[in-house]
């Protein structure tokens, strides 16, 4: 930390003699300090928009202020502030808790050196951040510069390490003759310039090179690949390229038209700033907001239910309909308020507002303009709603990817909901919201078990080498607030709360009453069943309770199939192998899901006895474009074949894949495209 720095410091203490002893200690240690005190939120409010503090003291034993709500609040203002306790006794439990609860750094009363250090290391560490976030801003603009300069100009330009071509645009290729980028690759960019300049260029190249002053425009003759010659000014500039130190060279300026340049970032159909330029305007906010500018936010606005209406009125009206929506929302801006086109029919806008609820009285007054409009398109006449999702943008969240995720998290929530709504990211907020919801999940996790709220879906494996009866996949949802929701979003919350092995036991004992009761009409089926690695781990009463409910029901053997994913039994493998011999000799079969995704998939299976391999999913992709995801098919379905196992593909789409797969020697196939997933009848 520099010694001349200014550190703004807010004390939540109740005693100012207490803050002024550290205010000396501080200053006697040749800290200059910028102080200021709370001891109610009010003032911790007050005190985050006038002083706008570096860090924050907080005695834990002031009013009975929690921690908490103090971080919480600290982080309501958006800004990159550090929060240190300062307590005066120090306890490993106590200090685990504060972390827990916010706090960046300790400090102890009793130990004034210690204190010092941690106020230190925060602050230091404080500057860095704000270094970083206003780093990768230059360098977002400095590359974006770059880019756009090669992409568009004119003039010939390369990039040039150690005084070999690395780069080069079009321009540059055409000016000296060259037909494609290979023929440069390697070739030294000494042998571009005329015999009678060669030793200034070299001798500008060699103090650029060493970072010594020199300048940086050069007039030469440049040579073409045909050996004739024409005069040129090289501009130079350091540069990198693929995190490499380099020099950009330049040759013969383009002057571009700005009236052009403006024409060219509009979007054609909605006249607003098209995606390029609106991401250059977050990307300036974002700067700006990394250098403390407050009263900035990110919108995203779209039109609901798009797809439908454009499906109504046609795709011909489709951009008369955008052009007009557009328009409305351009008729809300404010003289520094700007906007553009982000995707089909996304606008995002950059607001300039002082206070949340601006913010919100704005959006409220565009989603009534639009509620109100009547759209004419042509001989049809549609009204519109629509959904807006935002962030706050402050000098916490000062980076255009983390900004644009919560602004668009903030529209798909706020469309949830079923559209004509809005949501704002708050980061005071979002933790108590995360925790709110994940416990109103919970609690309906809970309910789906004790009331059998759960939903099961099966979906046929077909067979292409003729097996005899049916073969399906057992597929989970449970019934939500809004439908049916899949297990992507409720699993991880059921994990975390070890309800997995709960969820895995009511599945398997619901699919052996279906293929009981498919026993009973005479349709012999097998069921391939998911396991998480909670059951694993419960395998000794899981084992006992399978063996008894199948003696039960009386099913043959192999009917019932367990699957584990190919990288969760790796990382669990005593425990897979153990439950999966015990499995075997209750007759149950094993598959291995998304096989074929590991360095070596055919090693796993010298330690795990699986029936059937599941082949990773990622093959499936467009598999008739491609040959090489042909020939590892071929090659798994061939391994598995001589190992006496069975290969299965999921997710198949299309006839065509149908007919390679079979050809690859895959044994069945299951997809949407072959049968949707239907409900499973448990009675029959």
């Amino acid at each position: 930390m520099k010694t001349d720095s200014v550190i703004k410091i807010l004390f939540i203490e109740n005693s100012v003699e207490d803050a002024e002893q550290i205010i000396t200690l501080l200053r006697n240690a040749g800290v200059a300090v910028r102080p200021a005190r709370a001891t109610t939120p009010e003032q911790i409010h007050a005190a985050l928009e006038e002083l706008g503090p570096d860090l924050v003291l907080f005695n834990p034993g002031v009013n009975g202020l929690p921690l908490r709500g103090v971080a919480q609040q600290i982080d309501a203002s958006a800004r990159d502030i550090a929060l240190i306790a300062c307590v005066s006794k120090m306890d490993d439990q106590g200090i685990a808790d504060m972390f827990q609860d916010g706090v960046q750094g300790v400090g102890s009363r009793s130990q004034p050196k210690q204190l010092i250090t941690v106020i230190r290391r925060e602050f230091d560490s404080l500057n860095t951040r704000r270094q970083v976030r206003r780093l990768e801003s230059a360098l977002r603009e400095s590359e974006r510069r770059c880019d756009a300069l090669l992409d568009s100009s004119n003039d010939p330009i390369a990039y040039v390490h150690e005084g070999m071509h690395v780069r080069a645009n079009r321009s540059y290729l055409d000016t000296f003759g060259y037909a494609d980028y290979e023929d440069l690759l390697g070739l030294p960019v000494l042998d571009l310039i005329g015999p009678a300049d060669a030793d200034a260029f070299k001798g500008l190249l060699r103090a650029l090179s060493r970072g010594e002053k020199a300048d940086l425009r050069l007039e030469l003759h440049a040579r073409r690949a045909d050996g004739s010659t024409f005069r040129a000014t090289a501009e130079f500039a350091h540069a990198t390229f693929e995190g490499e130190a380099c020099l950009q060279i330049v040759f013969r300026r383009q002057q571009v038209d700005p009236a052009l340049v403006e024409q060219l970032q509009r979007d054609p159909v909605t006249g607003l700033y098209n995606r390029a330029r609106t991401l250059e305007c977050i990307d300036n906010a974002v700067a700006a907001a990394s250098e403390g500018r407050k009263g900035q936010s990110l919108l995203l606005i779209e039109p609901d239910n798009w797809t439908p209406i454009v499906n109504g009125i046609g795709l011909g009206k489709a951009d008369e309909l955008l052009a007009a929506f557009a328009h409305r929302v351009s008729m809300q801006l404010g003289q520094e308020d700007i906007a553009g086109l982000l995707a089909e029919h996304t606008i995002g806008v950059i607001l300039h507002t002082e206070n949340d609820e601006a913010i919100r009285e704005w959006i409220g007054g565009l989603q009534q303009t639009i509620s109100r409009e009547i759209f004419d398109l042509g001989t049809q006449s549609i009204t519109l709603t629509t959904s807006i999702g935002g962030s706050l943008l402050g000098e916490k969240n000062a980076n255009t990817d983390m900004l644009l995720n919560q602004a668009s998290q903030a529209l798909r929530s706020a469309q949830s909901q079923g559209g004509n709504r809005s949501e704002l990211h708050d980061p005071a907020a979002r933790e108590k919201a995360d925790a709110e919801r994940e416990r109103n999940w919970l609690n309906l996790l809970r309910q789906a078990l004790t009331q059998n709220e759960f939903v099961l879906y099966h979906q046929q494996s077909i067979s292409l080498q003729d097996a005899e009866g049916d073969y399906s996949e057992i597929l989970l949802r449970m019934n939500g607030p809004q439908g049916e929701v899949l297990p992507g979003f409720f699993m991880p919350i059921a994990e975390k709360h070890g309800l997995n092995a709960e969820i895995d036991r009511w599945v398997l004992n619901q699919a052996i009453n279906a293929l009981k009761a498919r026993e009973r009409l005479g349709m012999p089926t097998t069921f391939f069943v998911k396991l998480t690695a909670d059951s694993l781990q419960q395998q000794a009463s899981l084992l006992p309770w399978l063996e008894r409910t199948l003696k039960q029901a009386s099913l043959k053997q192999g009917r019932l199939v367990l699957e584990m994913t190919e990288s969760k039994v790796v990382t669990m493998l005593r425990p897979a192998q153990e439950f999966i011999t015990a499995w075997k000799k209750l007759g149950g079969f094993f598959a291995l899901e998304q096989f074929g995704s590991g360095l070596n998939s055919f090693q796993l299976l010298n330690h795990i006895d699986a029936d059937y391999l599941k082949i990773d999913r990622s093959f499936m992709a467009d598999l008739p474009q491609h040959p090489e995801n042909q020939k590892k098919i071929t090659e798994i379905c061939q391994q598995a074949h001589e190992m006496k196992r069975m290969a299965l593909a999921e997710w198949v789409e299309d006839a065509a894949s149908t007919s390679l797969l079979f050809a690859c020697g895959v044994d069945f196939v299951q997809g949407n495209f072959l049968q949707e997933p239907q409900p499973l009848q448990v009675n029959g």
